[in-house]
């Protein structure tokens, strides 16, 4: 009996020592916050968020948490025995040594080392080595190992949230939130949507950069994933994006500006401060010499209206700012004008090429047909953008052949008046990189210096005191984009003292969200189309980058005078815009036209529209109740000052064919307290309206609280002005009869 219970120990000891021994196959990586197990096969097991025991990942899916990728297989064994293609070998193999990671792939014979940062709000991991046996690749391969293209250094299969946001990377609902965040500008970030889950994922590019590139994983609670990032963004000392998106401005809407000056800033700021502007854009165009984009890159004064330069546009800031604005500097950082001297007499060096050639014949002085020794099909023939860069010239084609001997054709030498050279056999040479946007601009080599020069010029002009700043022109860049977008942005961005309260951009990609804090603005819509175009462009985007924690610009505005092709713009455009925008508590933009404020019978209307609104964002005055109401895009909304001098917000509704379908003048009825309203004025002009309605059932405001004399017309009818914005009071009439008095109106010169 002694010996059969000494068994069953034994036996249970053994069982106990495999049980232990299965479960130190884990690795274990926690913080205080999360606990990652990682099998040692490479397999993601689980991701518990610690505080709840809330499981994030996706089960079942066996997939590593590493990978490598390559071009082609280079070890001759696997060469041998597997397709030459790109291929992507998952991890199989890890273990630890304190704070590594040794990670071993299926089949190719090398390993990578990957080191953990652990700290309360992250950790850190990130590429730092490849162990490689001198054995693994024979002598004769004259390689510098290890041959791959990316490794993938970090990938989770989340499971899907509430929420996702792209750009910044991060699942989330309301109580919890997971964030990849790339620790540097070198690191890939990306996810791919599964059933079910995310697959996010952190790599290391090695023609960007392989070693030393991180990536942080965050887990936490929904409402401490800002101050995590803002953790890493000072341990990292990456621009403060956490920071500028808490700042007093990040709600602030500006008056966008291309022409002003110290002739004319008076003029300007009286239009700025009628519509409460904080935020005043200057577009470079103001005081750089350009014709807008020919010689970008010059960064020349305008000397006919800032003759002395910096000096006077010091002198311009200090104004606007004495005003209580502040002024930002909108540029185009990666674009040089075909105009400038970075393209004529002589094309730069650094100049952005996008497809390669060699000479297969000397190019003579006045040769007009150009041989090659690669096919050019596919080589762009968009108008304007066919230049090739031989050497310092500039040469235009008209056509080319796509069967040997391939040759460009229709030649035209020193184009954009560079200077005409003959070059050697055997010359590489490539298509200039032409704007999208036409025959304006070239985009810079970024592998280059170039971006880092004129980021110079930005940098002096931006120091003069400018405190916000818009990258337009961002996608014009090398790819991959998702590199070089933020790349250039930053390296802009890290010469600007003081750092921008917030900045804007016309592209993105995962490490601007540190910079870009205001996200976007749009282009200008018209003003018959602005309230659809609203709901399908900015509408649209700022309900996604709520996700990445950021907003957008509803502008820029436009303003458009009332002639017989447009209405022009009017009060309840900009209401139904800036409203939008307020509800996802972002901004608008105005461009600003001297002329068309000067010019527009109802720029006051409109400029108080625009005023109201940006009090209630600068007062924080929308309750979450009103934001929902107004995130209801089909219900239009006034915002009204009423008798007690208080904001008031109301849903409205547009009366149509007012006076037989009249288009003068534009109608607007809502219910208050148990009186019907009709906010209404003349798109242009100033004129009286008869109204069939009683004398005894309405009252006239400019202002709500003080009323005005009607007058009587014939039958029992009244008689209003019809100029600015009004609103009849009527009561006793049901709603149908107010809409049917407007359209029977009459129009009275």
């Amino acid at each position: 009996m002694k010996s059969i219970y000494s068994l069953f120990v034994l036996m249970c000891i053994v069982f106990m020592s495999c049980d232990q021994s299965t479960t130190n196959n884990d690795i274990i990586i926690e913080n205080e916050q999360f606990r990652l197990t990682v099998h040692s096969n490479g397999i993601s097991e689980s991701l518990v968020f610690k505080p709840t025991n809330k499981e994030c990942l996706f089960q079942g899916e066996d997939i590593p948490l590493f990978s490598i990728t390559q071009e082609r297989p280079y070890n001759n064994e696997v060469k041998l025995a597997h397709p030459n293609k790109k291929t992507t070998f998952q991890a199989d193999t890890i273990y630890r040594k304190g704070n590594k990671l040794i990670v071993g792939f299926e089949i190719i014979p090398y390993e990578a080392v990957v080191e953990l940062k652990v700290t309360p709000q992250y950790i850190r991991f990130s590429l730092v080595d490849f162990i490689v046996e001198k054995d693994d690749y024979p002598a004769y391969l004259k390689i510098t190992p290890p041959p791959a293209s990316e490794m993938c250094f970090l990938q989770l299969p989340v499971k899907n949230r509430k929420n996702f946001g792209e750009w910044l990377n991060v699942s989330w609902d309301d109580q919890l939130a997971i964030n990849i965040l790339g620790t540097d500008q070198y690191t890939r970030i990306n996810s791919e949507k599964r059933k079910g889950f995310r697959l996010m994922k952190a790599d290391a590019v090695k023609n960007i950069k392989f070693k030393g590139v991180g990536a942080a994983l965050i887990v936490c609670k929904t409402k401490n994933l800002l101050n995590n990032i803002a953790q890493i963004e000072e341990d990292y000392n990456l621009p403060r994006g956490v920071e500028s998106r808490r700042g007093r401005m990040i709600n602030a809407s500006y008056y966008w500006t291309s022409d002003i000056n110290l002739g004319n800033i008076d003029q300007h700021l009286k239009y700025a401060k009628m519509a409460g502007f904080r935020g005043m854009l200057l577009y470079h165009p103001c005081f750089i010499e350009s014709n807008s984009y020919e010689k970008l890159g010059n960064y020349e004064w305008r000397k006919s209206t800032y003759p002395n330069g910096k000096a006077d546009l010091v002198k311009v800031l200090d104004k606007i700012k004495e005003a209580g604005i502040t002024p930002g500097f909108h540029f185009l950082h990666s674009h040089i004008g075909l105009q400038s001297r970075y393209v004529t007499p002589v094309a730069d060096h650094r100049l952005n090429l996008v497809k390669m050639f060699t000479l297969a014949k000397p190019l003579g002085m006045d040769d007009t047909v150009i041989y090659v020794e690669q096919n050019p099909e596919g080589t762009t023939m968009a108008e304007g953008s066919r230049v090739l860069k031989i050497g310092t010239e500039l040469v235009s084609y008209t056509g080319y052949t796509t069967e040997p001997p391939f040759v460009f054709t229709g030649c035209s030498r020193g184009t954009y008046r560079t200077n005409v050279c003959s070059q050697a056999f055997g010359l590489i040479f490539g298509v200039l990189d032409v704007s999208e946007f036409g025959a304006i601009s070239v985009y810079i080599d970024q592998n280059t210096s170039l971006q880092d020069e004129i980021a110079e010029k930005i940098a002096d002009i931006y120091n003069a005191g400018f405190r916000f700043i818009y990258y337009d022109g961002s996608e014009g860049v090398n790819t991959p984009s998702g590199f070089h977008v933020p790349n250039a942005q930053y390296r802009v961005y890290k010469r600007l003292k003081p750092a921008p309260l917030f900045a804007e951009g016309a592209a993105k990609a995962h490490f601007s969200w540190h910079m870009l804090s205001g996200g976007n603005a749009f282009d200008i819509f018209s003003p018959e189309t602005i309230k659809e175009q609203t709901r399908r462009w900015p509408c649209e985007e700022a309900q996604r980058m709520r996700n990445d924690f950021t907003r957008i610009n509803f502008g820029w505005l436009g303003y458009r005078v009332p002639n017989k092709n447009t209405i022009g713009t009017q009060p309840d455009m900009l209401e139904y815009v800036t409203s939008r925008a307020a509800a996802w508590d972002c901004p608008v933009s105005m461009h600003a036209n001297l002329w068309a404020f000067d010019s527009h019978p109802r720029t006051p209307d409109n400029m108080e529209v625009l005023r109201r609104w940006e009090e209630v964002r600068a007062k924080n005055w929308l309750t979450g109740k009103q934001k929902q109401m107004l995130k209801n895009l089909g219900q239009e909304h006034i915002l009204l000052i009423n008798e007690k001098k208080e904001f008031e917000l109301q849903p409205y509704e547009q009366i149509k064919n007012i006076a037989n379908g009249s288009r003068e003048i534009r109608a607007f009825i809502f219910q208050r307290h148990n009186d019907l309203y009709v906010v209404y004025w003349h798109i242009s002009g100033s004129k009286k309206m008869n109204l069939p309605l009683d004398k005894s059932n309405v009252k006239l405001f400019e202002t709500l609280g003080v009323e005005e004399n009607i007058n009587s017309g014939q039958d029992g009818s009244i008689i209003v002005p019809v100029n600015g914005r009004r609103y009849l009071q009527v009561n006793n009439l049901t709603k149908e009869q107010v809409i049917n008095a407007f359209t029977k109106a009459n129009i009275l010169n």
